[in-house]
């Protein structure tokens, strides 16, 4: 949410553009030359740019969500338009005034948007079809209306269990095998056996289980040390075939990591309707868009500002269109949020958003966020660990830490109590850990980011202003 009077930073309208050249575009119609009739009131800003026609582009922003309305014919969201608007709009009253009502055309849109978005919570409550907050995993996606039938939901949903079994099944006799004629040999075998592994868990609906058996397929040319990595993940992918082969022997929040981990993830508007939403004005402190296949992955963290909840909004999107919700670091949001199930609960989806509220003011998006030190953040991954043995990474904000290079990697200083916090070696080739040292200049700065067996992987800094360090170093921006 966004309290009227409060514009953003550039830093978090370019973190909305969906590419490089959607960037440098909207850059170029950042001046007030370009546009007539601009304004802003409330969540919503509004201008006219004129283009190559003869009639000028009508641009409309919701910055609740943030939605995008303009009638270019681009097919991204944001288009350049919006970007160039909402530049222009973060540059001030000189350029996009306040006050003053939207035009007709604007206001069409708006409110047709408003209702949709009144309609969301009930179609989710009764059950109904459709992508609730942005945060749907591709289950409950095009569904047709009406309620389904209850005994045919149970039926499909044991077969696939028995096709997951299945698989699991498999994967413990490859495992077998692998270990009978020793890891020394896995470098060898290439990926022509895996890649037929791997394949029989697409057949079982298994995506979690293809995903490690593609990471085990992968580790023998990792470089040194790998028969160590190996047996680790082997390990792990053993340990989660015979959870999900004894579903009915572990406690029902395991129970629900274990059927999360294989691929099994409960429909979104289900989870509206039956989970329990917990309200909060949750900070956006990082994004993060990578590749999932075939798909584009948009994972985004937020943490409460009175439960100090941590939590993760995972989406995924077709080639070529942007993921959503596109929510810049730094915005504050007074929203329902509902956890789905789990040992250690960390991914949710977002149920009602809510106005501002007049007795509590959103803190300056420049703000950085309360940190912790490097004692506490292994602490609290260790104890989410306790809960769920495959998780990679925890989300953490360090406060106070000097970002070191050295021979050995790089090290993320505690100034405060004189421990330090390797970087993940995964994160070495990225020209981001040289903007991280250039933002701090020696000095101590706040970082969000995760911290994990393999160590801390940097997404966000702060010096004040939030700078997503992933965004800016593969959008080839510079700070």
């Amino acid at each position: 949410m966004n309290p009227q009077g409060e514009r953003w930073t550039a830093e978090q309208v370019l973190a909305l553009a969906p590419d490089v050249t959607s960037r440098t575009a909207g850059g170029k119609l950042a001046a007030a030359g370009k546009w007539s009739g601009a304004g802003a009131h409330g969540q919503a800003v509004w201008g006219l740019c004129s283009g190559s026609g003869s009639k000028p582009y009508q641009t409309v922003v919701d910055l609740n969500g943030p939605g995008y309305r303009c009638s270019c014919p681009s097919r991204k969201f944001p288009c350049k338009h919006a970007l160039g608007l909402l530049l222009l709009w973060t540059s001030g009253e000189g350029g996009v005034p306040g006050g003053g009502e939207p035009p007709e055309w604007a206001e069409q849109w708006l409110g047709d948007r408003r209702e949709r978005a009144e309609k969301l919570p009930a179609a989710a409550r009764d059950g109904g079809p459709g992508r609730v907050g942005g945060t749907g995993d591709g289950a409950g996606r095009g569904e047709c209306g009406g309620a389904a039938d209850p005994e045919a939901v149970r039926r499909r949903a044991e077969r696939r269990a028995q096709r997951i079994a299945a698989g699991a099944t498999e994967l413990e006799r490859r495992l077998a095998d692998l270990l009978r004629d020793g890891l020394a040999s896995a470098d060898r075998a290439g990926y022509g056996a895996w890649d037929e592994t791997a394949a029989r868990m697409v057949d079982a609906q298994a995506p979690g289980l293809e995903t490690r058996v593609r990471e085990l397929a992968a580790i023998p040319s990792s470089g040194p040390g790998w028969p160590a990595r190996l047996l680790e993940e082997c390990a792990l992918a053993h340990l989660l075939n015979q959870g999900f082969l004894h579903l009915d022997r572990l406690p029902e929040k395991l129970a629900a990591t274990t059927r999360t981990r294989v691929g099994l993830t409960t429909p979104v508007a289900e989870l509206l309707a039956t989970g329990e939403p917990i309200r909060d004005r949750w900070l956006v402190l990082g994004r993060q868009d990578g590749k999932d296949g075939r798909l584009t992955t948009r994972r985004i963290w937020l943490r409460g500002e009175r439960t100090h909840q941590m939590a993760l909004l995972l989406s995924f999107s077709a080639p070529g269109q942007p993921p959503e919700p596109a929510l810049p670091t730094g915005l504050v949001l007074d929203a329902d949020l509902t956890y789905y199930p789990a040992a250690r609960p960390l991914r949710a989806a977002i149920g009602t958003r809510h106005e501002e509220l007049p007795h509590a003011p959103s803190p300056s998006a420049s703000s950085a966020p309360d940190g912790c030190d490097v004692d506490t953040a292994l602490a609290a991954y260790g104890a989410a660990l306790g809960e769920d043995p495959w998780l990679d990474g925890w989300p953490v904000v360090l406060a106070d830490v000097v970002p070191v290079p050295g021979d050995g990697g790089w090290q993320l200083a505690d100034e405060r109590g004189g421990s330090a916090l390797p970087v993940d070696p995964r994160c070495a080739g990225r020209t981001d850990l040289w903007q991280l040292m250039a933002i701090s200049g020696g000095g101590p700065v706040t970082v969000f980011g995760e911290c994990g067996h393999r160590g801390f992987s940097p997404l966000t800094a702060w010096d004040p202003t939030p700078v997503s360090l992933l965004d800016t170093a593969a959008q080839g921006g510079t700070r």
